[in-house]
């Protein structure tokens, strides 16, 4: 079966360079079944043997269109081979956490090979602690997205050890390479139906479009009068986090209880994400405090957001992204806090007229050569250091599983995600809930911030803060209905000067590399 590429799934594709790598990955902890004599990377081989039927993803690979007039199509792999996408690491001794951190940070600086299926998987042995091992599995956005790999992962894990039995797959004559008539076919077929779709779209998105720049017109006049807004700024001020990059990566990891957070959320009458968008402006503003390169401007973050109808399971990217100011600039944590929520609450506002109306496939005649070429370069002209960015940093937060889950036997001990990170945003944050806790990736451009391991240590500090000032709030039942249960922001929030020390100071070496 021939299946061309949507509009949004092709981006990830055309705008991928080797500084750019468009795939999607996570690292966990795996404890092995005790007494099992079968070596892990053959556990797993077998495992995926039997599950490859499970999703198209496995044995689908990219057929470019002829002349590359539209967007390639997922065609089957006739000549699949699981030894290439399912490999064995062994790390040095002594195999500590930060070596594994490390390790995977390498291979999500590596590129996909195109012509085959787009995932791979890594069994890493030879860690510190016994009885366990490393997984790192990686897959390219153009094949999924948070939500859908989730629901990838639910195909491929299982809830007990012994697993669950898995129905054979349906029996078939041999695939046959797809030919050129069959794919320009396709691809006509496909840009039709996409131009239907945008049409029915139009009037919505012209809706949607003037509230937007009525919006940005009310917030613009409202903040050359003096008035305290919410809402992201036309631009987030330049930072070291928005400069070129090149192909290293860095890595660093958190996790928190998710009954401390909600706690949290709770006391100061927010949200779970409230939280954790807090938390990531805390670390930024001591990050960049470090440097003694606060701005006076508050950071602004890409949000993505699911734009995927409930009961959804195709895997694919149906997903777009809001921005929302982090409040950096204000330098109390409650009403840092405060400032996020309100921002937070325009964002869903903003979700809901629009959502409807953002398209996630449309016609993409010529894109395939356009693209790439503007792609690469943006990144050779190195633009990204002399402009102002539309977002500082991408800042995801994926429902995860609440259940165990478990891989050939083994259980999931952790789900620490990795994302993307482009020209003009060196880091990205994505966190990913699994069982009790939140766990925190930082994917960083290892030359623009090397220092991502100390961001995620001041994460770790930034909970511990929230967490004593929520226990020391006034429990709200003490309060009357009308009251708010969290202190407001004072007039002059927004400008609010920045503290220039920070308690933790990153010592001037580190901060001229």
């Amino acid at each position: 079966m021939i299946e061309t590429l949507g509009g949004l799934d092709a981006l990830f594709l055309h705008l991928e360079t080797p500084e750019m790598p468009m795939h999607v990955a996570s690292m966990h902890y795996y404890r092995l079944p005790p007494r099992s004599r079968t070596a892990p990377l053959e556990r797993v081989k077998a495992h995926m043997r039997e599950r490859l039927h499970l999703s198209p993803v496995f044995t689908r690979k990219l057929a470019a269109t002829p002349m590359r007039l539209a967007n390639p199509a997922w065609v089957e792999d006739t000549e699949f081979d699981l030894d290439y996408h399912v490999r064995r690491v062994i790390l040095p001794a002594p195999g500590t956490h930060e070596q594994l951190e490390q390790c995977v940070a390498d291979l999500h600086s590596r590129p996909m090979d195109r012509s085959r299926p787009l995932w791979e998987f890594y069994v890493i042995e030879g860690l510190q602690r016994k009885g366990l091992v490393g997984f790192y599995s990686k897959l390219h956005h153009a094949a999924i997205d948070g939500k859908a790999g989730v629901v990838l992962a639910q195909a491929i894990l299982d809830l007990a050890p012994a697993g669950r039995r898995v129905e054979p797959p349906p029996a078939h004559g041999p695939s046959t390479p797809a030919g050129t008539t069959a794919l320009l076919r396709t691809a006509f077929s496909n840009q039709v139906k996409q131009t239907r779709r945008l049409v029915r779209l139009l009037p919505g998105l012209l809706k949607a479009g003037t509230q937007a720049a009525g919006d940005v017109i009310s917030e613009s006049i409202g903040s050359l009068r003096g008035r305290h807004g919410y809402g992201p700024p036309l631009l987030g001020p330049h930072t070291r986090l928005n400069v070129s990059i090149d192909g290293r990566r860095a890595f660093a990891t958190a996790e928190i209880p998710i009954a401390d957070l909600k706690k949290v959320a709770h006391a100061f009458d927010g949200t779970l994400n409230d939280v954790v968008l807090a938390l990531c402006s805390s670390a930024l503003r001591r990050y960049l405090d470090s440097f003694n390169e606060l701005p006076e401007d508050p950071l602004v973050a890409w949000v993505p957001v699911s734009l995927r109808p409930a009961g959804d399971t195709s895997q694919n990217t149906q997903a777009t992204m809001f921005r929302v100011p982090l409040g950096t600039h204000i330098a109390d944590p409650l009403e840092r806090f405060e400032a996020i929520k309100a921002a937070t609450a325009e964002m869903k506002a903003a979700v809901a007229s629009f959502k409807g109306a953002i398209p996630t496939d449309f016609p993409s005649l010529g894109m395939p050569w356009l693209l790439p070429g503007l792609a690469s370069l943006y990144g050779r002209t190195r633009l990204a250091d002399r402009i102002r960015p539309p977002a500082n940093v991408v800042i995801s937060n994926v429902p995860g599983p609440a259940a165990p889950l478990y891989l050939a036997g083994a259980q999931m001990l952790t789900y620490y995600p990795m994302s993307i990170v482009t020209h003009g945003m060196a880091l990205n944050i994505t966190v990913e809930s699994y069982t009790d806790k939140l766990f925190f990736g930082l994917i960083a451009c290892a030359r623009a911030v090397p220092e991502v391991a100390q961001l995620a240590a001041w994460i770790d500090d930034a909970h511990r803060e929230l967490t004593v000032l929520a226990a020391s709030a006034k429990p709200v039942a003490a309060e009357a209905p009308a009251t708010k249960r969290a202190r407001k922001p004072s007039a002059g929030a927004g400008a609010t000067k920045p503290a220039r020390k920070a308690p933790n100071r990153i010592p001037r070496k580190a901060a001229k590399k």
